[in-house]
């Protein structure tokens, strides 16, 4: 694989386990709002997709989604964020990147400013020229349009980038840029799940993944 000057990362599954602030989160709007209580288990696959859509497919009524997203982000805002753990092998990887010269960034469809604050606080987040995420009136969510946003703030080329993450989600951005995507095992996401999204390649460690990108 040839090497590209510009990495694309995805957030959660990828960077970092974000499970339990997310998971806890998500059980704390349903207990808020008196629904029942979804089993943690459930809720995974609501990992990846912007958290707006998922709140709309659980509840039809705008108002009520616009509720659901103030009580998660609440919660997410003061506790959440902190509720994760870096995926091991992980900083080794971004410390290697970033001493070759390449140009990192973020892009997730996590709500912008609470990507920028998990980064602050990560020992490698100041790796990483620019944070893309959704934007607060959920306008810029969708993984297509993270992407066309973090081309334009990096005044990069699609073919001089690769996007990495561990959902179909990510894969589909790239192929909509045309730009090569390389999904990884590790986080919400399966084999299948990637390959069939058209994956460049699929990895299982951040070893491996460093090999892909020398």
């Amino acid at each position: 694989m040839r090497s590209f000057p510009i990495v694309f990362f995805d957030l959660d599954g990828t960077l970092v386990d974000s499970e339990p602030g997310i998971i806890n989160g998500i059980q704390h709007v349903f207990s808020s709002l008196g629904r029942p209580v979804p089993e943690a288990k459930a809720l995974r696959s609501w990992i990846g997709p912007p958290m707006r859509d998922s709140f709309q497919a659980a509840f039809a009524d705008e108002a009520l989604v616009a509720q659901a997203l103030s009580l998660y982000r609440a919660r997410y805002d003061t506790i959440g964020w902190t509720e994760l753990s870096v995926y091991a092998g992980i900083p080794e990887l971004i410390g290697a990147l970033h001493a070759q010269g390449r140009r990192l960034a973020v892009v997730t469809s996590k709500n912008e400013r609470s990507a920028r604050q998990i980064l602050s606080g990560l020992p490698f987040g100041a790796c990483f020229s620019d944070i893309i995420g959704a934007s607060d009136d959920g306008s810029r969510r969708f993984k297509p349009d993270l992407i066309a946003e973090a081309l334009r703030r990096l005044e990069a080329e699609s073919g001089r980038c690769v996007m990495i993450g561990d959902r179909r989600m990510d894969i589909d951005g790239a192929n909509h840029h045309h730009m090569h995507s390389i999904g990884v095992l590790w986080g919400f996401g399966d084999r299948d799940e990637l390959e069939q999204a058209g994956a460049g390649a699929v990895v299982a460690s951040p070893a491996a993944l460093q090999q892909r990108l020398v």
